[in-house]
């Protein structure tokens, strides 16, 4: 079966043959943005949540391989060292689902897409159907606030993020301290359902013992001395939205059963009271801790473990995400100077100090990352921070480990692909010194790369 050219506006001519008219009309009822391809990747039809999303001034779609609207690539994702759905959906005939980060009219943005084959009456794959999603709990550019990152490491965490927000499924968050488990957590609301309702937060490791019961659930008049009023707890607080418990590895034993009860029965009793509570949730929880080493230990409850844990995500620390760290940077100084943390204009930071950024292990994380920037601002008077701002902890760490330092403090603690350069080079819009900053490279070591591909053909 041969598909048909179509008008410039994406819609079918008359003799379009009658299964794959009536899927493009179908189409323009979908309120995600929606396109049907060929096998050659060719941009068949586009629905208008998709030109109003994705499209720009004087740039038609539809024509198009979908890899030069979407990424800006001479070549398909999987030929620039991406996932490429079709030539998974190709391989499973089946629907294939990949977080990209996509170019859009308003910079790069996380976009979660859905790739489904048509298959005609003779088995063959003649078209594919692709929505998509834009999420909106990340962003792949500098911001003020939220989830930022473009890393391999971090869009897995994001793709597993998008895939269990719609289900009601306990979701356990595992990493290392600082790595921003309560953002994840609140970009997991605001992705569910539950998004109009709260999301309460219980930090489990700053609640003793003795006033654990009472937070969580609540208590009635007179429960104990001071108990003057009945007073809610935070379960009660996250009615019909997220109850986040942060920590849970520092729960009490005698808490954990009580939260186990509370979660299989979805019912709990206030301190002093007898009368039975319908509690109403989305669970998340979060640790740093290894809980199923604590288990043997008697530390942590086997049932309660497996209760909490049925779609757990592993947070990347930043060292798994080497390439997002002046993306980080870039948005924390933002940070800084909208919260009036030193002066109100956002710092620079030189290449030189970057590259010692990214050579450094981190083991505090995005929340170490923020206080020795917030330090360094304060120090760089003409608003650029150099390595003599960083901590002397810092420097020498780096300056250590000569395979993290190479000769020149331009470059990269770790090679840059060609395929990644190529990629890098496209999103950048031609800004080469914005590119050789955030890559952690001189200018002309850039240039030179930027014209070998250029030579071969890559870029």
């Amino acid at each position: 079966m041969t598909l048909p050219d179509l008008t410039p506006t994406g819609s079918p001519l008359p003799d379009m043959a009658p299964d794959v008219g009536a899927l493009v009309s179908y189409l323009e009822y979908d309120p995600l943005p929606a396109i049907v391809l060929d096998p050659q990747y060719q941009i068949l039809a586009a629905n208008r949540a998709y030109q109003r999303q994705f499209g720009g001034e004087g740039q038609a779609h539809v024509g198009r391989r979908c890899y030069q609207v979407s990424h800006h690539y001479d070549v398909p994702c999987d030929q620039a060292g991406e996932h490429c759905p079709m030539k998974r959906a190709t391989e499973s005939r089946g629907a294939d689902r990949v977080l990209h980060i996509h170019h859009t009219p308003r910079g790069p943005e996380h976009v979660d897409v859905e790739l489904r084959p048509i298959i005609d009456t003779r088995g063959e794959i003649i078209a594919y159907v692709e929505r998509l999603a834009t999420v909106r709990g990340a962003s792949a550019r500098p911001s003020a606030e939220g989830l930022v990152g473009r890393a391999p490491a971090f869009n897995e965490a994001i793709s597993a993020l998008q895939r269990v927000a719609p289900s009601t499924l306990p979701v356990l968050l595992l990493g290392e301290s600082g790595t921003g488990k309560e953002l994840f957590a609140h970009a997991l609301h605001e992705a569910s359902d539950r998004a109009q309702r709260p999301f309460v937060v219980v930090d489990c490791s700053g609640i003793t013992e003795t006033l654990f019961e009472s937070e969580l659930f609540g208590f009635e008049k007179g429960a104990f001395t001071g108990a003057t009023s009945r007073k809610p707890g935070l379960v009660e607080t996250a009615q019909g939205g997220t109850l986040f418990l942060d920590e849970i590895g520092d729960v009490p034993l005698s808490i954990q059963v009580k939260l186990l009860r509370l979660i299989e029965t979805g019912t709990f009793r206030r301190v002093g009271g007898t009368e039975i509570q319908r509690a109403d949730f989305r669970l998340v929880a979060a640790t740093h801790k290894p809980l199923e080493q604590m288990i043997p230990a008697g530390q942590f409850r086997a049932d309660l473990y497996f209760r909490i844990s049925a779609f757990p995500i592993h947070l990347p620390a930043v060292r798994e995400r080497v390439e997002d760290i002046a993306l980080l940077a870039d948005s924390i100084l933002a940070r800084i100077a909208s919260a009036g943390h030193g002066s109100p204009r956002k710092a620079l930071i030189s290449p030189d100090a970057l590259a010692l950024l990214r050579a450094y292990s981190w083991p505090g994380n995005i929340r170490e990352l923020r206080n020795v920037l917030e330090r360094a601002s304060l120090l760089a008077d003409d608003g650029v921070i150099r390595p003599g701002h960083l901590p002397e902890s810092l420097r020498r760490e780096t300056m250590a480990s000569p395979e993290a330092l190479p000769a020149t403090a331009f470059v990269l603690p770790r090679k840059v692909s060609d395929a990644e350069l190529a990629r890098a080079a496209v999103e950048s819009g031609g800004k080469r010194s914005e590119l050789a900053a955030r890559l952690g490279m001189s200018e002309r070591t850039l240039y030179r790369r930027l014209k070998a591909l250029t030579d071969a053909g890559k870029v």
